[in-house]
This record gives C-alpha cells, sequence and structure tokens, in this order.
C-alpha cells in the first residue's frame, strides 16, 4: 500500500497495489465524468483489497462489486470494484468485511479474482469515490520507484 492524497491532515491509502490513474481516464463514462463524485481509480497488480482509509463499513452491496466507507468525521467513502461488475452478482468476489466493521488501511476488506473478471470480460480498475464531494484533488502516490502526482478534475 501506498500513500497517495493528503489534505488539511487527511491520508487516503491506495486500496490496492497497482498503477494509479486519473478518474477522468477510468473506461466507463459514469466515473470518468465524475458522476459518482470526484475521486481517483487504480488499475490493480493483486488481488488484495484494502481500505483506503480509518473508519466504518457502512454497506456492502449486495452484488459484492462495492463497499461504503465513513471516517470519523462524516466523510463517504465508495470503493467500487471493476467495471460492469454488477453483472456477475457477487461472482469472483469475497468480501471480508460486514457493515458496522472498523477498518484501518491494514484492513483487508475484500479478495478479487482478477482472472475470473478477465475471462468475464470485466475491467478490474478499482475506483475510490468521495460521492458528493465538489472538491478537486491532488493526489501524490509513492511507490518503491517512483512518485507521481495526479490532478482529478
Amino acid at each position: 500500500m501506498f500513500s497517495i492524497f493528503k489534505k488539511q491532515e487527511e491520508t487516503i491509502f491506495s486500496p490496492a497495489k497497482g498503477q494509479l490513474i486519473p478518474l477522468s481516464e477510468v473506461k466507463d463514462p459514469v466515473f470518468s465524468q465524475g458522476m459518482m463524485g470526484p475521486g481517483f481509480a487504480v488499475e490493480p497488480t493483486s488481488d488484495n483489497i484494502y481500505s483506503p482509509v480509518t473508519g466504518i463499513v457502512v454497506s456492502v452491496f449486495p452484488t459484492k462489486h462495492a463497499i461504503g466507507l465513513e471516517t470519523e468525521d462524516g466523510k463517504e467513502f465508495l470503493i467500487h470494484i471493476g467495471i460492469d461488475t454488477v453483472e456477475l452478482e457477487g461472482k469472483g468476489f469475497d468480501i471480508l468485511v460486514s457493515e458496522l466493521d472498523k477498518v484501518t488501511p491494514k484492513t483487508k476488506i475484500a479478495v478479487v479474482d482478477r482472472a475470473f473478471l478477465n475471462e468475464q470480460g470485466k475491467e478490474s480498475t478499482i475506483m475510490v469515490l468521495f460521492p458528493g464531494d465538489t472538491d478537486t484533488y491532488s493526489i501524490q502516490s509513492k511507490s518503491v520507484t517512483e512518485a507521481e502526482a495526479i490532478k482529478l478534475k
């Protein structure tokens, strides 16, 4: 995991190892046009998904493709796993948390079978969204080999 965002003493972590991409580059207009709010995306290189923040789980979608989180200060986050994965009706997802569970960036919240998603013709891109937020953010990622900044629109 690596820190990717700092704003007013708040740090948001990547939910998975992989390549950060601006939301505008996600291959689904619902996300790329910000219809679900601002955020960022990760092209994962691992099947393990972690909480990007310290908070509680407020929802786990029945189709297992999305998890809602809320921080102590009331900020909402939506972790959306894959594109058009709602159609899989939960297949390929192992959700490890339940509503009201406390989570930290060290909490593994899900395991996704990326090979299965690929076999089904689904993208495994993970979106971290800030529903209802209208701010723009600067993301700073740090990995073992490089640091990059991405301006969200």
